[in-house]
């Protein structure tokens, strides 16, 4: 393809009508470099780079924006100037060495490197010097204020300047020619003479008022002059969208345009525009990594397609071509990797009302998507117009669900204060980034600016990507895709370098029909940190599993790895494994149950409370059998609280109890947040408060009186087999709870000496928090129950069961019948 068909794709991507003899319509849409600001290249990044252009309402604000820009103009113009000048700069003494006995180029590779330059320097230095005379009176104006408001005569005639630079165009044509033999020459006596080689390294140029020495490579300014001719359609085109149609330079600027059109049709489709950039070091550019994001900008979500080159981050969006054409991307922005900073993080939760129109967009598509596959079987695999309509609608509804559910933000900073905001579907694929982006910034590649309608283009065939993750996209039911319930019970983890408070992300790939991540609590400061949480993921298409482990501190993910699903090895059974995530092991259990998948609910997920809420219902709901409520008390009183004098007996201040309560109830993330750092005893009241709630105690009521009994045995040894007899019949919630806070209570004793809490003044602490009598013996027409002898009963049962030397470990999950790897 030729440049000149190049620069064409660039302007109908833009949405510019282009003439078939070359020439560009006269009325021009709007948005020609909108969001897309960095179509000027620079190696340092300094270059003032063509704002965003937005349409002007009145002609007052068009010759505004208009003198705004050829400011602009004037300040490129200037940039350029200097780079040609530092490129020629070491031509009189090449001319002079080719003349001795040890010339560094000899005089014909000196005119075919230099060829045309200081011609380009003469042409463009007129044009700068003409055109900041006719600016002369508008330079000095106060900056922030429109110009407008500080100038009368903004009527400024520019037209028969860029007229008579583009008449000028010829020149480039040369340079375009040799271009090919210019850098062919460079990079071998850049590879074969030291003395050349420190002069095409080491070019420097002044650069500010701080009088700062940028540096170049001859030949990242050798590609200057080629880089630059192919925008000058683009400046012209901006420039005449601010001009007024009854403005004198309006014909004469579509003149100039249609003759840097005309140029650009009759360049050589084999010019060296299209031929990769030699980096610093030698590498060729290339394409590391790419992949689908959405990025934030003006309070809207676009999709875009990422590539990662060796020196630089791309970001281009794909539009659908003509009839009859093939899809092309359209350029929106790049950044050099050099000094690229990074930050991301979680979303915040949606609205109430965004979180009600994703959950009614998931139902749409679940049924979009069984409607579109019921008339491709009716067609027997052919598209229908009924099946395309259709799949039309499944795209649209599902690339609005990609773009707006919540993700993962990364925040992208280049040192010259630009910046942009993508969002990543998921935590590992933002890891996966965010590792690549670290590996190229660590090899410290110069950043040569680019051709970017050669290199947008050359997208299509480069990119590793192929397709979206979109039900349209794939209507078979495929045989190896996952369709049911996966579950993955995350036992431990060791590995870790220091005591730390950390949690396991599981992800699944597939279709975004149903959420595709779930996580654990957050475990205790620990260097073998246990959850036994189980979690539960519907999957439709899924293939891959990904495991990450994080600390506390959200900036912080220590270990990532992939688990290829295999549906036959965890149909059935459990399977268990000890993966190794680098450092780190964790070890899980996880099971796939295929079944036909239920239409997703149209009401978005609630956080259920936890307080005054039966406790088999909390459990049931966070698929454990010990609350994480109480789990989370236990391990920070176990971790900081074992040697606090009076602990459980000393009450933690009222309102911070009812503040953590509040977080519980409300936001578990941040309850956790809240407990690592308040008070210790606010840790012990917040869990004898959430157990003294309890609507049923954790033993139930039914046992108060069998538990008396027990009590009143006088042999030592029938009392202990008949309360564990007893217990063992507890529902399985409360038995497991009850035995995870009386082995905590244990080891609480352990540290008598020193907390003053015996185990009778633990079971003093917690019988009437742990056991109430049955209501019917509060009723009047029951016997009349002695309060003294009623807390009594609570106070013994816990203190026998506190002294019984082997009681039964709890469990926090279902037992499984697993099947280990090998």
């Amino acid at each position: 393809m030729e440049v000149f068909e190049e620069a064409l794709q660039y302007l109908i991507s833009s949405g510019i009508p282009v003439e078939e003899n070359g020439a560009v319509d006269s009325e021009f849409p709007p948005d020609v470099f909108g969001d897309e600001t960095d179509w000027l290249p620079s190696i340092t990044e300094e270059v003032a780079a063509f704002p965003d252009t937005p349409i002007c309402k009145s002609p007052e604000e068009m010759l505004d924006r208009r003198l705004q820009l050829l400011k602009e103009i004037l300040i490129s113009e200037e940039t350029y100037l200097n780079e040609l000048k530092i490129l020629i700069m070491p031509l009189k003494a090449l001319r002079a060495s080719a003349s001795t006995s040890q010339p560094v180029l000899s005089i014909e590779q000196v005119q075919t490197v230099f060829y045309q330059l200081p011609e380009l320097l003469d042409i463009h230095t007129e044009f700068h010097s003409s055109l900041r005379a006719k600016l002369e009176l508008y330079l000095d104006l106060e900056p922030g204020l429109p110009l407008i408001q500080q100038h009368e005569n903004l009527d400024l005639s520019v037209g028969d300047l860029f007229i008579k630079f583009v008449s000028q165009l010829g020149v480039y044509r040369g340079f375009i020619d040799n271009y090919e033999n210019a850098v062919e020459i460079v990079k071998k006596c850049t590879q074969s003479d030291p003395r050349f080689r420190t002069i095409a390294q080491s070019m420097k140029s002044t650069k500010g008022s701080d009088n700062s020495r940028a540096m170049y490579t001859f030949e990242a300014l050798l590609y200057k002059p080629l880089d630059r001719v192919t925008k000058t359609t683009l400046v012209l085109h901006d420039l005449l969208k601010h001009t007024p149609a009854d403005h004198h330079d309006s014909v004469v600027l579509q003149e100039a345009l249609r003759v840097s059109s005309s140029f650009l049709s009759g360049v050589n489709e084999g010019s060296q525009c299209k031929t990769s950039v030699t980096l610093s070091r030698g590498e060729r550019r290339q394409l590391v990594r790419d992949g689908f994001v959405v990025e934030v900008f003006d309070g809207g979500r676009s999709l875009r397609h990422l590539f990662l080159y060796t020196d630089l981050l791309l970001c281009v969006k794909l539009k659908c071509g003509a009839m009859g054409k093939q899809p092309y991307y359209r350029f929106c922005w790049y950044m050099p990797i050099a000094g690229l900073r990074m930050n991301w993080a979680a979303e915040q939760e949606a609205s109430a009302e965004l979180q009600l129109k994703i959950s009614n967009m998931r139902l749409k598509v679940f049924h979009l998507r069984r409607e579109f596959w019921k008339c491709m079987k009716e067609k027997k695999g052919s598209v229908s117009r009924a099946a395309d309509r259709c799949r039309r609608k499944l795209e649209a509804c599902e690339i609005w669900l990609l773009t707006h559910k919540p993700s993962f933000i990364l925040e992208l900073h280049s040192p010259s204060s630009k910046s942009h905001t993508i969002h990543l579907h998921s935590l590992y694929e933002l890891d996966e980034w965010r590792e690549a982006i670290n590996n190229r910034k660590a090899e410290e590649v110069e950043t040569v600016p680019p051709d970017l309608l050669s290199l947008t283009n050359s997208c299509v065939k480069l990119r590793m990507t192929q397709q979206l993750p979109l039900c349209c996209l794939k209507p078979d039911n495929e045989e190896n895709n996952m369709c049911g319930s996966v579950c993955v019970i995350v036992h431990s983890a060791c590995g870790l370098q220091q005591p730390v408070s950390v949690y396991v992300c599981v992800e699944v790939d597939g279709f975004e029909i149903f959420e595709r991540r779930a996580q654990t609590c957050l475990s205790s400061y620990s260097l073998m940190p246990q959850w036994d949480q189980e979690l539960l993921l519907k999957v439709d298409g899924a293939q891959h599993l990904y495991l990450l482990c994080l600390s506390q501190s959200e900036e912080n993910i220590l270990a990532r790895t992939m688990i290829q699903l295999n549906p036959a090895d965890m149909l059935k059974k459990w399977k268990k494994m000890n993966v190794n995530l680098g450092s780190i092991e964790v070890t899980l259990s996880i099971k796939y149950s295929p079944h036909p998948l239920e239409p997703p609910s149209s009401a978005p997920l609630q956080h259920q409370p936890v307080f005054c809420v039966l406790i088999g219902d909390v459990a049931r709901q966070e698929r454990v059998l010990v609350p994480h409520i109480v789990r989370a008390c236990v391990d920070e009183v176990e971790r900081r609280g074992l040697e606090e004098e009076g602990i459980y007996r000393i009450s933690g201040a009222s309102n911070e109890i009812q503040a953590l309560k509040q977080a519980f109830n409300t936001n578990y993330w941040e309850a956790m947040s809240k407990v690592r750092n308040v008070d210790v005893n606010v840790v012990s009241g917040t869990l004898k408060l959430y157990l003294r709630e309890l609507p049923e105690p954790l033993i139930p009521a039914a046992y108060f009186q069998r538990l008396s009994k027990a009590m009143d045995l006088t042999d030592p040894n029938l009392r202990e087999s008949t309360m564990l007899s007893e217990l063992h019949s507890f529902p399985d919630v409360n038995r497991n709870t009850l035995l995870f806070l009386l082995h905590h209570l244990k080891r609480v004793a352990v540290k008598e000496e020193l907390n003053k809490m015996s185990l009778s003044n633990l079971a003093t602490v917690f019988g009437p928090t742990l056991m109430r009598p049955p209501a019917a013996t509060l009723d009047q027409c029951a016997p009349p129950v002695d309060i003294s002898q009623e807390v009594e009963v609570q106070v013994h049962v816990i203190y026998l069961y506190l002294q019984i030397p082997k009681l039964p470990e709890a469990l926090t999950t279902q037992p499984l019948d697993t099947e280990e790897d090998p």
